[in-house]
């Protein structure tokens, strides 16, 4: 089934569609749900804004955007780790012939300054879903022949690059002998895919049992619009995976978590084959590995369901991934009765007792928390994690002063997800704010969350009997 969804990025709609530039987005086919939303964050954290007259296939690795100048486009691409590349579009058709024409019919004013005779350049073949041989994509360049290249040819450092991309649809079993649609365009700029390999958790210092993929960090970033100088906060921060991503563009990073260990480094180690953590293994020794420490704050001993922070808007983002209670407990901190018999007992822990956090708890504390400290316009982004079969619109945590920006949905198992939700504050936080979102309705909504650590693990063991049934046959 075609999803279509109809985007267009335009300039506050001062200019109509036909006179901004087309520029062609070549993306990557992993974490489709994700794409959409970081690239509309992107955009306008960039200055554009998007209208409802462009139509983007959600799936394909190809939309075409119309953005108001070069210079958007690359700021884009400067942070993007969604998509792979940018081009200023010169043509498009479902056929080669219908290429040619538009091409014929791009105007030569733009064409010119890249075709210069002092210049050099070099075309290069991309097919989506289909490999080409040598001999066809010399085929497809001697084709462009009535195109006024002047330059001369340089495969190794030529001045302008320009591509061909074809796209053989979305079946690989199912490859069709022509292609469903062509592009040519002129190249712009790549991505930031290669931060996906330099930050991998796989080379990193310290992590932990938790520790974010490095792509999908980049991507909360992204979604939380996170820009040079701002603050970003992460109340659940573990081994500070997340501080990371917004540190590496240009954010001032801070976080707190109730377990003095993981802060500390301190304790058992979470690396195969490593049983004690190092004593140099710590959050600031993650930023210092990527030459990232001076963006380090700090990270404090605290727990989440009590507020530590003078009033005010502090942060422009919090950043966050919430315990689930799978891999790590959801706790904080008892009653002070319970600390006062504790302490007469002689229990030594730097936080002397805890009890269980419920999911419903901490959602509810983390968008309190957001409203209140976030700026204006600062935005919060953190996972939810669902139980898919009973999984509704409604059982997202709904604040007065927070506007839902996007909703994507990442797969666990095939009954369980986890959902990065994006918000956004637009109402000044109030004291009446507290629990005014928090009808009977929603709230026994809300606390269906906190069995999901059951019915995560009835899933496994449904899985495991049917294993075992299956292999006994």
């Amino acid at each position: 089934m075609r999803c279509w969804a109809k985007q267009l990025m335009g300039s506050g709609g001062a200019m109509a569609r036909g006179l901004l530039p087309r520029y062609l987005l070549l993306l990557a086919q992993e974490n489709l749900e994700f794409r959409l939303p970081e690239i509309k964050s992107l955009l306008s954290l960039c200055g554009g804004q998007f209208s409802s007259q462009q139509e983007i296939h959600i799936n394909s690795p190809f939309w075409i955007l119309n953005i108001p100048s070069e210079e958007m486009a690359r700021g884009l691409m400067r942070r993007t780790v969604c998509a792979k590349s940018i081009f200023e579009l010169w043509g498009q058709g479902k056929s080669a012939e219908e290429l040619f024409t538009s091409l014929k019919n791009y105007p030569m004013e733009k064409m010119v300054p890249y075709l210069q005779s002092n210049s050099t350049y070099k075309i290069h073949i991309h097919a989506f879903n289909k490999t080409l041989i040598q001999e066809e994509k010399i085929k497809r360049i001697d084709a462009l022949e009535f195109l006024p290249f002047e330059g001369k040819v340089n495969l190794k450092n030529p001045e302008h690059i320009f591509w061909i991309l074809e796209d053989y649809g979305m079946d690989p079993n199912n490859i069709p002998e022509e292609p469903l649609d062509l592009y040519f365009g002129r190249w712009i700029a790549d991505g930031q895919r290669e931060l996906i390999e330099s930050y991998s958790v796989k080379r990193r210092h310290f992590i932990g049992n938790t520790s974010m993929d490095a792509c999908l960090s980049f991507i909360m970033a992204n979604h939380g619009r996170v820009k040079a100088n701002d603050v970003v906060f992460d109340p659940f921060v573990g081994t500070g995976g997340l501080l990371i991503s917004s540190a590496r563009f240009g954010a001032y990073v801070c976080g707190t978590d109730i377990d003095y260990n993981t802060v500390h480094g301190l304790g058992k180690a979470s690396r195969k084959n490593q049983k004690w953590r190092g004593p140099d293994e710590n959050i600031r020794a993650n930023l210092r590995q990527y030459g990232l420490e001076k963006y380090y704050l700090d990270a404090l001993i605290s727990d989440a369901s009590k507020p530590i922070w003078r009033k005010g808007m502090l942060f422009d983002a919090i950043i966050t991934d919430p315990p689930y209670g799978i891999r790590e407990a959801t706790r904080r901190t008892g009653s002070q009765k319970e600390i006062l018999k504790a302490t007469e007992r002689g229990t030594e822990n730097h936080i002397s007792i805890s009890s269980n956090y419920h999911l419903s708890d901490i959602f509810f504390d983390l968008l309190n928390s957001a409203a209140e400290y976030l700026v204006m316009g600062g935005r919060l982004v953190y996972w939810l994690p669902v139980y898919r079969p009973e999984y509704t619109e409604e059982i997202i945590p709904r604040h007065p002063c927070l506007k839902l920006i996007s909703n994507c949905e990442q797969m666990l198992s095939s009954h369980t997800s986890r959902r990065l939700i994006t918000m956004e504050k637009v109402k000044e936080f109030e004291d009446k704010d507290q629990y005014s979102h928090l009808l009977d309705y929603q709230s026994l909504l809300y606390k269906g969350h906190n069995s999901f650590r059951e019915k995560y693990f009835s899933g496994v063991t449904k899985r495991i009997a049917k294993e075992e049934k299956d292999n006994q046959k």
